[in-house]
């Protein structure tokens, strides 16, 4: 039997891409079992393996866990990835929480109507020049060290990396007033761990997915 973790999910990013980035960043090998059918679902909802009746799922360690955040949290513990106490723990949640705010503005725009899509992305737009970006490159800004908390490599770095390449995928142009942030992103891509999951073919979901 395999120790590698499995991964419960469609074929898409959706609330997975997250986790799938933070076991790459660690350099953990995991498995995919995608659902493709309700059948499918409706298995793992039958056999007891998903407490709330959703996914994502993630078998690890003997466990089957769900609840995105519950999930990040127990990989990011299990990798050190988490800060080294109960302040910087802290530091890392509120970053982590504000990467989720803009984050989910972007994954739920393709379930936007059409007639809301413009107003939606121009809602976007203006949170993320105005509000989070800016807040991520004072961060930086204010202790002129390599990564978010403690000068040293954390979920919250890679889940703002994660989102970056999202903004980006939307505008480019976003970015293009916050050199620490750009900085943070080519810094985390380069990685070697990092740098596997961002190459064609890797288990990294494209845009569309």
């Amino acid at each position: 039997m395999s120790g590698k973790p499995k991964l419960h999910y469609f074929d898409a990013r959706g609330r997975m891409e997250a986790i799938r980035w933070l076991l790459a960043a660690a350099g953990a090998e995991f498995e995919e079992k995608l659902i493709e059918s309700s059948e499918d679902l409706d298995k793992l909802r039958y056999d007891g393996s998903l407490v709330f009746q959703q996914v994502p799922m993630v078998e690890i360690d003997g466990m089957k866990l769900v609840q995105t955040r519950a999930i990040l949290n127990y990989i990011a513990t299990k990798y050190d990835l988490y800060g080294k106490d109960m302040k910087e723990r802290a530091l890392i949640d509120m970053y982590t929480e504000g990467v989720a705010d803009l984050g989910e503005m972007i994954m739920l725009l393709p379930l936007c109507p059409p007639d809301q899509k413009n107003t939606k992305l121009t809602l976007i737009r203006e949170r993320a020049t105005n509000c989070y970006l800016p807040a991520f490159e004072n961060v930086l800004k204010s202790h002129r060290q390599d990564y978010l908390v403690g000068n040293k490599l954390s979920k919250a770095d890679i889940h703002l990396v994660e989102l970056l390449y999202y903004v980006e995928e939307l505008d480019p142009s976003l970015l293009a007033n916050f050199p620490l942030l750009k900085g943070l992103k080519t810094r985390v891509s380069n990685l070697p761990a990092v740098k596997k999951f961002l190459q064609p073919g890797s288990q990294r979901k494209l845009p569309g997915a």
